[in-house]
């Protein structure tokens, strides 16, 4: 459970930061170049890992279903998505937004069990921890804490003016 732990803190930590860096690839190319690039660097990545860790045994697809094959599909939704609303939102609020969807997303199916998911009974307390997730997003977007009076501007008095 720990290592569990462990890898899903790294995925959320590499997520904003791949999120981050798509972005300031996109502010030099566009949304479509940046999809293309972050999914095609990840492909030869994914492929050289693959070979390297596991071999011959990388290309045997045993009793794959023909809808799996559209996860690559959903990924060009999710880095055109990403970046499109960083771009509008910003990086925190942005990766919020998305994991919190997630989360929600993931409850839904895994409640339904859909896609050959256990279903796992939906609970008044997840939703409530859903609902407190939201809330928070609220509150860091919209609840303006106490900020600093900016200061005037005050002017130097030139030394030829002093007595």
């Amino acid at each position: 459970m720990l290592l569990g732990l462990i890898l899903a803190v790294i995925a959320g930590a590499l997520v904003s930061l791949q999120t981050i860096f798509n972005n300031k690839v996109n502010e030099r190319t566009g949304s479509w170049a940046t999809t293309t690039l972050v999914l095609g660097t990840g492909f030869l990545a994914s492929l050289l890992g693959s070979l390297i860790f596991e071999g011959k045994n990388t290309f045997a697809l045993h009793h794959m279903q023909l809808w799996y094959w559209f996860s690559g599909m959903i990924g060009v939704g999710v880095v055109f998505c990403l970046v499109q609303g960083m771009k509008r939102l910003g990086p925190t609020y942005a990766i919020s937004i998305v994991l919190t969807a997630q989360l929600g997303t993931a409850l839904l199916w895994d409640s339904l069990g859909w896609l050959g998911l256990e279903k796992i009974p939906f609970t008044f307390n997840k939703l409530i921890g859903v609902i407190v997730i939201i809330g928070g997003i609220l509150v860091f977007k919209f609840g303006h804490g106490r900020t600093k009076e900016p200061q005037e501007n005050i002017t130097p008095i030139p030394d030829s003016m002093k007595s």
